[in-house]
Protein backbone atom coordinates (compact mmCIF):
# COMPACT_ATOMS: atom_id res chain seq x y z
CA UNK A 1 0.00 0.00 0.00
CA UNK A 2 1.70 3.52 -0.87
CA UNK A 3 2.18 5.79 1.45
CA UNK A 4 0.91 9.34 1.07
CA UNK A 5 1.02 12.27 3.59
CA UNK A 6 -1.48 14.19 5.33
CA UNK A 7 -2.40 17.76 4.13
CA UNK A 8 -0.92 20.13 6.95
CA UNK A 9 -1.79 23.56 7.76
CA UNK A 10 1.28 25.03 5.79
CA UNK A 11 0.17 22.70 3.04
CA UNK A 12 -3.61 23.99 2.93
CA UNK A 13 -2.25 27.48 2.47
CA UNK A 14 -1.14 26.68 -0.11
CA UNK A 15 -3.64 25.47 -1.69
CA UNK A 16 -5.79 28.06 -0.63
CA UNK A 17 -3.13 30.47 -2.21
CA UNK A 18 -3.62 28.93 -5.57
CA UNK A 19 -7.64 28.32 -6.02
CA UNK A 20 -8.89 31.16 -3.92
CA UNK A 21 -10.50 30.67 -0.08
CA UNK A 22 -13.88 30.93 -2.37
CA UNK A 23 -12.97 27.36 -3.64
CA UNK A 24 -11.61 25.12 -1.15
CA UNK A 25 -13.97 23.18 1.10
CA UNK A 26 -13.17 21.53 4.21
CA UNK A 27 -16.05 20.75 6.18
CA UNK A 28 -17.48 17.51 7.18
CA UNK A 29 -20.84 17.77 5.13
CA UNK A 30 -19.22 18.47 1.58
CA UNK A 31 -16.29 16.28 1.86
CA UNK A 32 -18.66 13.18 2.68
CA UNK A 33 -20.68 14.17 -0.24
CA UNK A 34 -17.39 14.42 -2.73
CA UNK A 35 -16.48 11.06 -0.74
CA UNK A 36 -18.99 9.25 -2.89
CA UNK A 37 -20.42 8.16 -6.26
CA UNK A 38 -22.84 5.80 -7.85
CA UNK A 39 -20.93 3.01 -6.79
CA UNK A 40 -22.89 1.02 -4.26
CA UNK A 41 -22.50 2.64 -0.71
CA UNK A 42 -18.71 3.62 -0.57
CA UNK A 43 -17.93 6.60 0.96
CA UNK A 44 -14.25 7.86 1.51
CA UNK A 45 -14.09 11.56 2.16
CA UNK A 46 -11.66 13.34 1.08
CA UNK A 47 -9.40 15.69 3.64
CA UNK A 48 -9.84 18.91 0.90
CA UNK A 49 -11.90 19.72 -1.96
CA UNK A 50 -11.33 22.14 -4.55
CA UNK A 51 -13.17 24.12 -7.25
CA UNK A 52 -9.90 25.27 -9.59
CA UNK A 53 -11.27 26.74 -12.83
CA UNK A 54 -8.10 27.55 -14.78
CA UNK A 55 -5.63 25.06 -16.38
CA UNK A 56 -2.52 26.98 -14.28
CA UNK A 57 -4.54 26.39 -10.89
CA UNK A 58 -4.56 22.26 -11.51
CA UNK A 59 -0.83 22.77 -12.76
CA UNK A 60 -0.08 24.17 -9.57
CA UNK A 61 -1.91 21.71 -7.33
CA UNK A 62 -0.04 18.81 -9.13
CA UNK A 63 3.28 20.08 -8.92
CA UNK A 64 2.40 20.42 -5.26
CA UNK A 65 0.97 17.43 -4.34
CA UNK A 66 4.21 15.93 -5.98
CA UNK A 67 6.60 17.76 -3.81
CA UNK A 68 4.39 16.57 -0.63
CA UNK A 69 3.09 13.22 -1.97
CA UNK A 70 -0.64 13.98 -1.56
CA UNK A 71 -2.95 11.72 -3.47
CA UNK A 72 -5.04 13.94 -5.98
CA UNK A 73 -8.60 12.53 -7.42
CA UNK A 74 -10.31 14.42 -10.39
CA UNK A 75 -13.86 14.35 -9.66
CA UNK A 76 -16.35 14.67 -13.01
CA UNK A 77 -20.12 14.38 -12.17
CA UNK A 78 -19.82 12.02 -9.77
CA UNK A 79 -22.20 9.40 -11.77
CA UNK A 80 -19.10 6.42 -12.11
CA UNK A 81 -20.57 3.39 -11.02
CA UNK A 82 -16.88 1.47 -10.32
CA UNK A 83 -15.38 4.02 -7.96
CA UNK A 84 -13.58 5.69 -10.32
CA UNK A 85 -13.78 8.99 -8.63
CA UNK A 86 -13.38 7.95 -5.03
CA UNK A 87 -10.81 9.36 -2.85
CA UNK A 88 -9.58 6.13 -1.42
CA UNK A 89 -6.45 7.71 -0.37
CA UNK A 90 -8.21 10.75 1.00
CA UNK A 91 -5.93 14.16 0.29
CA UNK A 92 -7.61 16.22 -2.58
CA UNK A 93 -10.66 15.96 -4.17
CA UNK A 94 -9.96 17.93 -7.49
CA UNK A 95 -13.65 19.24 -8.59
CA UNK A 96 -13.88 20.06 -12.52
CA UNK A 97 -17.19 21.18 -12.29
CA UNK A 98 -16.52 24.96 -12.90
CA UNK A 99 -14.79 23.42 -16.54
CA UNK A 100 -18.07 24.18 -18.02
CA UNK A 101 -17.50 25.92 -20.98
CA UNK A 102 -18.72 25.21 -24.79
CA UNK A 103 -15.95 27.16 -26.35
CA UNK A 104 -16.69 26.68 -29.50
CA UNK A 105 -19.42 24.56 -32.15
CA UNK A 106 -18.02 24.88 -35.58
CA UNK A 107 -20.24 24.02 -38.15
CA UNK A 108 -18.49 23.78 -41.04
CA UNK A 109 -15.88 21.31 -39.73
CA UNK A 110 -18.33 19.30 -38.17
CA UNK A 111 -16.42 19.66 -34.72
CA UNK A 112 -16.59 21.50 -31.51
CA UNK A 113 -14.24 22.33 -28.34
CA UNK A 114 -15.24 22.34 -24.75
CA UNK A 115 -14.39 21.91 -21.21
CA UNK A 116 -14.79 18.96 -19.54
CA UNK A 117 -17.15 19.91 -17.18
CA UNK A 118 -19.95 19.85 -19.60
CA UNK A 119 -23.04 18.14 -18.82
CA UNK A 120 -23.39 15.56 -21.78
CA UNK A 121 -26.85 16.25 -22.69
CA UNK A 122 -26.54 19.92 -22.55
CA UNK A 123 -24.00 19.88 -25.21
CA UNK A 124 -26.14 17.26 -27.34
CA UNK A 125 -29.13 19.38 -27.04
CA UNK A 126 -26.90 22.79 -28.18
CA UNK A 127 -24.96 20.52 -31.18
CA UNK A 128 -28.79 19.37 -32.43
CA UNK A 129 -29.54 22.93 -32.54
CA UNK A 130 -27.30 23.34 -35.36
CA UNK A 131 -28.59 20.11 -36.86
CA UNK A 132 -25.48 18.50 -35.66
CA UNK A 133 -24.88 15.58 -33.30
CA UNK A 134 -22.77 13.68 -30.44
CA UNK A 135 -24.16 10.15 -30.39
CA UNK A 136 -22.50 8.57 -27.27
CA UNK A 137 -25.57 9.04 -24.61
CA UNK A 138 -24.89 6.79 -20.85
CA UNK A 139 -28.01 6.19 -18.45
CA UNK A 140 -26.45 9.38 -16.64
CA UNK A 141 -25.70 11.92 -19.78
CA UNK A 142 -28.68 14.29 -17.72
CA UNK A 143 -25.59 14.71 -14.89
CA UNK A 144 -22.40 13.16 -16.37
CA UNK A 145 -20.04 15.44 -17.84
CA UNK A 146 -17.70 15.17 -20.90
CA UNK A 147 -14.63 14.56 -19.02
CA UNK A 148 -15.68 11.84 -17.13
CA UNK A 149 -17.47 10.11 -19.98
CA UNK A 150 -13.69 10.49 -21.97
CA UNK A 151 -11.70 8.95 -19.21
CA UNK A 152 -14.63 6.03 -18.53
CA UNK A 153 -14.54 5.44 -22.54
CA UNK A 154 -18.35 5.79 -21.82
CA UNK A 155 -20.97 4.19 -24.48
CA UNK A 156 -24.64 3.75 -24.09
CA UNK A 157 -27.24 2.72 -25.93
CA UNK A 158 -26.53 4.35 -29.42
CA UNK A 159 -22.76 2.59 -29.67
CA UNK A 160 -23.87 -0.30 -31.68
CA UNK A 161 -24.24 2.27 -34.81
CA UNK A 162 -22.28 4.96 -34.11
CA UNK A 163 -19.38 3.85 -31.88
CA UNK A 164 -18.33 4.91 -27.94
CA UNK A 165 -16.78 8.45 -26.96
CA UNK A 166 -13.75 7.19 -27.81
CA UNK A 167 -14.47 7.95 -31.36
CA UNK A 168 -15.74 10.93 -31.36
CA UNK A 169 -12.30 12.49 -29.92
CA UNK A 170 -9.64 14.38 -31.75
CA UNK A 171 -7.62 16.19 -29.37
CA UNK A 172 -7.11 16.75 -25.43
CA UNK A 173 -5.27 19.30 -23.81
CA UNK A 174 -4.11 17.56 -20.50
CA UNK A 175 -2.45 18.12 -17.32
CA UNK A 176 0.06 15.58 -16.77
CA UNK A 177 0.76 13.90 -12.86
CA UNK A 178 3.65 16.37 -12.50
CA UNK A 179 1.64 19.78 -13.31
CA UNK A 180 3.29 19.84 -16.84
CA UNK A 181 0.06 20.63 -19.64
CA UNK A 182 0.16 19.14 -23.15
CA UNK A 183 -1.95 18.57 -26.05
CA UNK A 184 -2.48 15.64 -27.72
CA UNK A 185 -4.14 14.69 -31.25
CA UNK A 186 -5.32 17.41 -33.58
CA UNK A 187 -8.20 18.84 -35.54
CA UNK A 188 -8.10 16.90 -38.34
CA UNK A 189 -9.72 13.49 -38.88
CA UNK A 190 -6.44 11.76 -40.36
CA UNK A 191 -3.67 11.68 -37.73
CA UNK A 192 -0.12 9.53 -37.81
CA UNK A 193 2.48 11.60 -35.80
CA UNK A 194 3.54 9.95 -33.71
CA UNK A 195 2.05 7.66 -30.80
CA UNK A 196 -1.57 8.02 -30.73
CA UNK A 197 -1.63 9.75 -27.07
CA UNK A 198 -5.35 11.04 -27.30
CA UNK A 199 -6.58 7.21 -27.04
CA UNK A 200 -4.25 6.74 -23.95
CA UNK A 201 -6.01 9.18 -21.77
CA UNK A 202 -9.63 7.98 -23.23
CA UNK A 203 -10.55 4.94 -20.78
CA UNK A 204 -7.82 5.95 -18.70
CA UNK A 205 -10.06 5.85 -15.60
CA UNK A 206 -8.36 9.51 -14.18
CA UNK A 207 -5.54 7.75 -13.45
CA UNK A 208 -2.72 9.05 -16.45
CA UNK A 209 -3.53 13.16 -16.64
CA UNK A 210 -6.46 15.54 -15.96
CA UNK A 211 -7.87 16.56 -18.81
CA UNK A 212 -8.88 20.37 -19.04
CA UNK A 213 -10.19 21.01 -22.77
CA UNK A 214 -11.77 18.56 -25.72
CA UNK A 215 -11.76 18.26 -29.37
CA UNK A 216 -15.16 16.32 -30.08
CA UNK A 217 -15.69 15.15 -33.74
CA UNK A 218 -19.84 15.78 -34.44
CA UNK A 219 -22.11 14.37 -37.42
CA UNK A 220 -24.95 14.82 -38.92
CA UNK A 221 -28.24 14.80 -36.93
CA UNK A 222 -30.33 12.01 -38.25
CA UNK A 223 -34.16 13.65 -39.48
CA UNK A 224 -36.02 10.59 -38.34
CA UNK A 225 -36.27 7.95 -35.88
CA UNK A 226 -38.75 4.93 -34.68
CA UNK A 227 -38.80 2.62 -31.90
CA UNK A 228 -39.79 -0.74 -31.39
CA UNK A 229 -40.73 -2.33 -27.77
CA UNK A 230 -41.46 -6.20 -28.56
CA UNK A 231 -41.94 -8.69 -26.20
CA UNK A 232 -40.88 -12.20 -26.02
CA UNK A 233 -42.05 -14.91 -23.99
CA UNK A 234 -38.17 -15.91 -22.95
CA UNK A 235 -35.56 -14.43 -22.34
CA UNK A 236 -33.41 -16.89 -24.13
CA UNK A 237 -35.58 -15.83 -27.57
CA UNK A 238 -35.05 -11.95 -26.72
CA UNK A 239 -31.43 -12.51 -26.76
CA UNK A 240 -31.22 -15.16 -29.50
CA UNK A 241 -33.07 -12.52 -31.24
CA UNK A 242 -30.39 -9.66 -31.56
CA UNK A 243 -27.92 -11.24 -33.74
CA UNK A 244 -30.17 -12.48 -36.52
CA UNK A 245 -31.16 -8.61 -36.70
CA UNK A 246 -27.44 -7.86 -38.09
CA UNK A 247 -27.61 -11.06 -39.97
CA UNK A 248 -30.32 -9.75 -42.42
CA UNK A 249 -28.71 -6.69 -43.03
CA UNK A 250 -30.18 -3.91 -40.75
CA UNK A 251 -27.63 -2.08 -38.15
CA UNK A 252 -30.61 -0.31 -35.61
CA UNK A 253 -29.10 3.00 -33.20
CA UNK A 254 -29.45 0.98 -30.74
CA UNK A 255 -31.25 -2.73 -29.27
CA UNK A 256 -31.43 -2.46 -25.45
CA UNK A 257 -32.50 -5.60 -23.38
CA UNK A 258 -34.70 -5.55 -20.50
CA UNK A 259 -36.15 -8.40 -18.23
CA UNK A 260 -39.15 -8.65 -16.91
CA UNK A 261 -38.07 -8.16 -13.47
CA UNK A 262 -36.73 -5.10 -14.37
CA UNK A 263 -39.89 -3.63 -16.27
CA UNK A 264 -41.85 -4.36 -13.00
CA UNK A 265 -38.89 -2.27 -10.68
CA UNK A 266 -39.81 0.05 -12.97
CA UNK A 267 -42.95 0.44 -12.86
CA UNK A 268 -42.95 0.18 -9.81
CA UNK A 269 -40.94 3.36 -9.18
CA UNK A 270 -42.54 5.54 -11.62
CA UNK A 271 -46.13 4.47 -10.72
CA UNK A 272 -46.88 3.61 -14.45
CA UNK A 273 -48.05 0.47 -16.50
CA UNK A 274 -45.93 -0.27 -19.38
CA UNK A 275 -46.61 -2.17 -22.82
CA UNK A 276 -46.62 -5.70 -22.16
CA UNK A 277 -44.79 -5.88 -18.92
CA UNK A 278 -46.09 -9.61 -18.29
CA UNK A 279 -43.75 -10.84 -20.86
CA UNK A 280 -40.81 -12.50 -19.63
CA UNK A 281 -38.34 -10.30 -21.69
CA UNK A 282 -38.03 -7.27 -23.78
CA UNK A 283 -36.08 -5.44 -26.59
CA UNK A 284 -36.10 -1.77 -27.35
CA UNK A 285 -34.98 -1.27 -31.02
CA UNK A 286 -34.57 1.81 -32.10
CA UNK A 287 -34.72 2.87 -36.21
CA UNK A 288 -33.04 6.31 -37.46
CA UNK A 289 -31.90 7.75 -40.81
CA UNK A 290 -32.93 10.41 -43.20
CA UNK A 291 -35.12 8.88 -45.21
CA UNK A 292 -38.67 7.38 -43.23
CA UNK A 293 -39.60 5.52 -46.28
CA UNK A 294 -35.86 3.22 -45.53
CA UNK A 295 -36.51 3.36 -41.94
CA UNK A 296 -40.02 2.15 -42.26
CA UNK A 297 -38.35 -0.89 -44.40
CA UNK A 298 -36.09 -1.60 -41.99
CA UNK A 299 -38.47 -1.78 -39.20
CA UNK A 300 -40.79 -4.40 -41.07
CA UNK A 301 -37.45 -6.49 -41.73
CA UNK A 302 -36.91 -6.65 -38.28
CA UNK A 303 -40.55 -7.20 -37.04
CA UNK A 304 -39.95 -10.19 -39.40
CA UNK A 305 -37.08 -11.18 -37.43
CA UNK A 306 -38.59 -11.02 -34.04
CA UNK A 307 -41.61 -13.29 -35.44
CA UNK A 308 -39.72 -15.96 -35.64
CA UNK A 309 -38.79 -16.17 -31.87
CA UNK A 310 -41.71 -16.06 -30.06
CA UNK A 311 -42.45 -12.49 -29.94
CA UNK A 312 -45.58 -10.96 -28.04
CA UNK A 313 -47.40 -8.05 -29.62
CA UNK A 314 -44.76 -5.07 -31.12
CA UNK A 315 -45.48 -1.58 -30.17
CA UNK A 316 -44.20 0.79 -32.48
CA UNK A 317 -43.81 4.15 -31.37
CA UNK A 318 -43.36 6.98 -34.55
CA UNK A 319 -43.76 10.69 -32.61
CA UNK A 320 -41.09 12.24 -30.89
CA UNK A 321 -43.03 12.16 -27.42
CA UNK A 322 -43.70 8.44 -27.63
CA UNK A 323 -40.00 7.94 -28.68
CA UNK A 324 -39.38 9.72 -25.16
CA UNK A 325 -42.04 8.02 -23.05
CA UNK A 326 -40.06 4.74 -24.12
CA UNK A 327 -36.74 5.75 -24.00
CA UNK A 328 -38.25 7.08 -20.49
CA UNK A 329 -38.61 3.99 -18.96
CA UNK A 330 -35.50 2.41 -20.40
CA UNK A 331 -33.49 4.85 -18.18
CA UNK A 332 -35.58 4.73 -15.67
CA UNK A 333 -34.24 0.79 -14.97
CA UNK A 334 -30.87 1.77 -13.00
CA UNK A 335 -31.97 3.59 -10.94
CA UNK A 336 -35.45 1.85 -9.97
CA UNK A 337 -33.39 -1.56 -9.80
CA UNK A 338 -30.76 -0.54 -7.33
CA UNK A 339 -33.92 0.61 -5.34
CA UNK A 340 -34.70 -2.66 -4.31
CA UNK A 341 -32.08 -3.58 -2.04
CA UNK A 342 -28.17 -3.61 -1.59
CA UNK A 343 -26.69 -4.52 -4.86
CA UNK A 344 -23.97 -4.89 -6.91
CA UNK A 345 -23.90 -4.11 -10.54
CA UNK A 346 -21.63 -5.90 -13.59
CA UNK A 347 -20.77 -4.31 -16.48
CA UNK A 348 -20.19 -7.84 -18.98
CA UNK A 349 -19.87 -7.68 -22.31
CA UNK A 350 -19.21 -10.30 -24.81
CA UNK A 351 -20.16 -10.77 -29.14
CA UNK A 352 -23.64 -10.90 -29.74
CA UNK A 353 -24.05 -13.88 -30.89
CA UNK A 354 -23.13 -15.09 -27.21
CA UNK A 355 -25.59 -13.55 -25.59
CA UNK A 356 -27.94 -16.24 -25.07
CA UNK A 357 -24.88 -18.30 -23.51
CA UNK A 358 -24.50 -15.52 -20.98
CA UNK A 359 -27.78 -14.56 -19.91
CA UNK A 360 -28.41 -18.59 -19.48
CA UNK A 361 -25.05 -18.54 -17.71
CA UNK A 362 -25.62 -15.86 -15.49
CA UNK A 363 -28.93 -16.92 -14.24
CA UNK A 364 -27.40 -20.54 -13.13
CA UNK A 365 -24.44 -19.19 -11.35
CA UNK A 366 -26.73 -17.15 -9.28
CA UNK A 367 -29.12 -19.60 -8.46
CA UNK A 368 -26.26 -21.80 -7.41
CA UNK A 369 -25.52 -19.30 -4.72
CA UNK A 370 -29.03 -18.49 -4.36
CA UNK A 371 -28.54 -14.98 -5.62
CA UNK A 372 -31.07 -13.09 -7.18
CA UNK A 373 -30.20 -11.60 -10.72
CA UNK A 374 -31.50 -8.94 -12.93
CA UNK A 375 -30.27 -8.26 -15.95
CA UNK A 376 -30.73 -5.04 -18.60
CA UNK A 377 -28.17 -3.45 -20.92
CA UNK A 378 -27.37 -2.78 -24.60
CA UNK A 379 -27.80 -6.30 -26.33
CA UNK A 380 -26.89 -4.51 -29.56
CA UNK A 381 -23.15 -4.54 -29.04
CA UNK A 382 -23.46 -6.82 -26.03
CA UNK A 383 -23.11 -5.17 -23.08
CA UNK A 384 -24.93 -6.57 -20.66
CA UNK A 385 -25.28 -5.01 -16.80
CA UNK A 386 -25.95 -7.36 -14.65
CA UNK A 387 -27.44 -6.31 -11.17
CA UNK A 388 -26.84 -8.75 -8.20
CA UNK A 389 -29.59 -8.02 -5.26
CA UNK A 390 -29.19 -8.94 -1.48
CA UNK A 391 -32.67 -8.82 -1.32
CA UNK A 392 -33.65 -11.30 1.46
CA UNK A 393 -30.15 -12.73 2.13
CA UNK A 394 -28.38 -12.31 5.17
CA UNK A 395 -25.43 -10.43 5.60
CA UNK A 396 -23.28 -13.68 6.17
CA UNK A 397 -24.66 -15.25 3.20
CA UNK A 398 -24.49 -12.02 1.07
CA UNK A 399 -20.78 -11.82 1.91
CA UNK A 400 -19.94 -15.67 1.76
CA UNK A 401 -21.24 -15.59 -1.65
CA UNK A 402 -21.09 -12.49 -3.62
CA UNK A 403 -17.89 -12.41 -4.64
CA UNK A 404 -17.69 -16.39 -5.37
CA UNK A 405 -20.84 -15.14 -7.92
CA UNK A 406 -19.24 -12.85 -9.59
CA UNK A 407 -16.13 -14.72 -10.10
CA UNK A 408 -17.66 -17.53 -11.95
CA UNK A 409 -19.69 -14.69 -13.67
CA UNK A 410 -17.02 -12.96 -14.88
CA UNK A 411 -15.04 -16.57 -15.94
CA UNK A 412 -18.09 -17.05 -17.86
CA UNK A 413 -18.21 -14.15 -19.72
CA UNK A 414 -14.38 -14.21 -20.48
CA UNK A 415 -14.66 -17.67 -21.65
CA UNK A 416 -17.09 -16.28 -24.20
CA UNK A 417 -14.58 -14.36 -25.40
CA UNK A 418 -16.00 -11.33 -23.62
CA UNK A 419 -14.76 -9.03 -20.83
CA UNK A 420 -15.27 -7.72 -17.49
CA UNK A 421 -15.91 -4.21 -18.32
CA UNK A 422 -17.78 -2.22 -21.37
CA UNK A 423 -18.25 0.94 -20.27
CA UNK A 424 -18.24 1.05 -16.31
CA UNK A 425 -14.84 0.86 -16.05
CA UNK A 426 -12.51 -0.87 -13.53
CA UNK A 427 -12.31 1.58 -10.85
CA UNK A 428 -11.82 0.90 -7.30
CA UNK A 429 -14.85 -2.14 -6.88
CA UNK A 430 -13.58 -4.20 -10.09
CA UNK A 431 -9.73 -4.00 -9.48
CA UNK A 432 -9.76 -7.43 -7.63
CA UNK A 433 -11.17 -9.48 -10.46
CA UNK A 434 -8.77 -7.81 -13.47
CA UNK A 435 -6.62 -10.84 -13.51
CA UNK A 436 -9.45 -12.71 -15.01
CA UNK A 437 -9.55 -10.93 -17.85
CA UNK A 438 -6.19 -9.86 -18.51
CA UNK A 439 -2.87 -11.61 -18.27
CA UNK A 440 0.16 -10.80 -16.04
CA UNK A 441 2.50 -9.66 -19.10
CA UNK A 442 -0.97 -7.11 -19.98
CA UNK A 443 -0.97 -5.87 -16.59
CA UNK A 444 2.22 -5.41 -16.00
CA UNK A 445 2.91 -3.44 -19.34
CA UNK A 446 -0.47 -1.05 -17.74
CA UNK A 447 1.63 -0.94 -14.40
CA UNK A 448 4.28 0.54 -16.48
CA UNK A 449 2.88 3.28 -18.23
CA UNK A 450 1.31 4.23 -15.01
CA UNK A 451 4.59 4.45 -13.37
CA UNK A 452 6.38 6.78 -16.45
CA UNK A 453 3.67 9.23 -16.20
CA UNK A 454 2.88 9.25 -12.12
CA UNK A 455 6.30 7.99 -10.69
CA UNK A 456 4.92 8.95 -7.21
CA UNK A 457 1.48 7.33 -7.80
CA UNK A 458 -0.45 10.70 -6.49
CA UNK A 459 -3.06 10.94 -9.79
CA UNK A 460 -6.10 8.78 -8.45
CA UNK A 461 -4.48 5.97 -6.55
CA UNK A 462 -5.93 2.70 -5.84
CA UNK A 463 -7.61 2.13 -9.18
CA UNK A 464 -7.40 -0.26 -11.76
CA UNK A 465 -4.68 -2.55 -10.41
Amino acid sequence: MKSYNKINTLVLKKIESIVGRENLFTDQETLKIYGSDETEDYNFPPEVLVKPSEIEQISKLMKLANKFKIPVTPRGGGTGLSGGALPVYGGICLSMEKFNKIIQIDEKNFQAVVEPGVITQKFQEEVEKLGLYYPPDPASRGSCMLGGNIVENSGGPHAVKYGVTKDYILALEVVLPNGKIINTGARTLKNVTGYNLTQLFIGSEGTLGIVTKITVRLIPLPKYKKVLLAGFNSIEDSVSAVAKIFQVGVTPAAIEFIEKSAIKAAEEKLDKKFPNSDMEAHLLIEVDGNYEDIIDREIQTIAEVLEKFNVGEIVLAEDRQKVENLWDLRRSIGEAVKSISAYKEEDTVVPRTKLPELVKGVKEICNRYGITSICYGHAGDGNIHINILKKNLSDREWNDNLDKAIRDIFKLTVSLGGTISGEHGIGYSQKKFLPIALSKAEIQIMKKIKKLFDPNNILNPGKIF
